[in-house]
């Protein structure tokens, strides 16, 4: 079968995601993209963009989206039959917290839920996600002076499931996950923004180096404007511990970069899945990550204890006890990254194409 996908915000997540897909599935897929950024412009303006961009929608069997465009403005003013669409909810705007000094614009909740309103079949990337969206969509509609729609909420989540996405990784470079560098690399690969909250983690760091410990950094992950204070400070601060500061390009490079690493931190506010950290625990590295968010969820239950940390001082006690070298972790890097094998895209590949036949079958 033929699937046109159409992503207007190609970077991070979503690229990895969009990339995965078109490479593995077994159907035909067409990727439209448009650059990961202004994300608030493309929930505006990205369906007029692409309607003039992409090929006679006979063509295809059915179209797949992401959140960050509006799926009702599309089909409103596609002049042609528009084929069954699924939206893929990486991430939604009624539980997505607000940067410092923003001011919550509620149209673009509206517009996800418009969106979701519109497609035949919606998927969200875990079921953390799926049940924070569900949990504030009453009080979301409520909001509303009078004539609430609140009708919505079971039409939505009749057509809803979860997926995870699926993660890309190859060990070919690291012969065994336990011959790890000393001192030990710590890894940071996530977007360089709030949501991330950057501040806690070299905090944290800050934190044990008073207790005297010695490790590396790799400060990784995407920066798709101007770079967050946090991180020019932390480069003078850390310079002679820091392996790599900013986005590697290379693929290849970045896994090799993984491969190296014995600790993936998260201090993130904000997390639907996390396919960088599923993607370093893979590559054997040990994590470190809240207990809140998506990685309850990916991460097993038996290593919640040892690995998710409740507050600041957790997260510090828990990171210092890693680094110092007093226990062995070789067991659990072992079990660990055998775990996330789960969430390759060669083991969750035949659900997504299940999914894209059921769509093409609602045509």
């Amino acid at each position: 079968m033929k699937f046109l996908f159409l992503e207007p915000f190609y970077g991070g997540s979503h690229k990895s995601f969009a990339q995965g897909l078109v490479y593995h599935s077994n159907h035909k897929i067409d990727l439209f993209t448009l650059p990961a950024r202004f994300w608030k412009w493309r929930m505006r303006g990205a369906a007029l963009h692409f309607l003039k961009k992409i090929p006679p929608l006979k063509n295809y069997n059915g179209i797949i989206i992401t959140d960050l465009m509006s799926l009702s403005d599309f089909k409103a003013l596609c002049k042609e039959k528009c084929p069954p669409t699924l939206v893929y909810f990486h991430e939604n705007q009624l539980t997505y917290p607000l940067a410092p000094g923003e001011h919550k614009d509620y149209q673009f909740g509206f517009t996800d839920i418009t969106t979701a309103l519109s497609a035949e079949m919606i998927v969200f990337n875990s079921r953390t996600h799926l049940d924070a969206f569900f949990s504030i969509l009453p009080d979301f509609l409520n909001m509303m002076p009078e004539y609430r729609p609140e009708w919505v909420i079971e039409e939505i989540r009749n057509k809803t499931d979860v997926l995870y996405p699926g993660c890309s990784f190859s060990c070919k470079k690291n012969n065994s996950i336990l011959q790890k560098t000393v001192p030990p690399l710590i890894i940071w690969n996530h977007r360089w923004e709030f949501d991330k909250n950057p501040t806690d983690f070299f905090s944290g760091i800050d934190a044990v180096l008073l207790k005297g410990l010695d490790f590396r950094l790799s400060i990784l992950g995407e920066n798709f404007q101007n770079v967050p204070k946090e991180f020019i400070a932390a480069k003078k601060r850390y310079k002679n511990r820091i392996v790599q500061y900013g986005y590697i390009p290379s693929r290849d490079e970045y896994l090799r970069m993984l491969g190296e690493g014995s600790i993936v931190v998260s201090t993130a506010k904000q997390e639907n899945f996390g396919i960088s950290v599923v993607e370093a625990i893979r590559l054997g590295c040990i994590p470190v990550l809240p207990h809140r968010l998506a990685y309850p969820e990916i991460l097993p239950e038996a290593f919640h204890k040892e690995f998710l940390y409740v507050n600041q001082s957790d997260f510090i006690e828990k990171l210092a006890n890693i680094i110092s070298g007093h226990t062995n972790f070789d067991h659990q890097r072992t079990v660990l990254s055998r775990a996330m094998e789960r969430f390759e895209w060669k083991n969750i590949i035949e659900l997504y194409d299940e999914k894209l036949e059921i769509l093409a079958g609602m045509l």
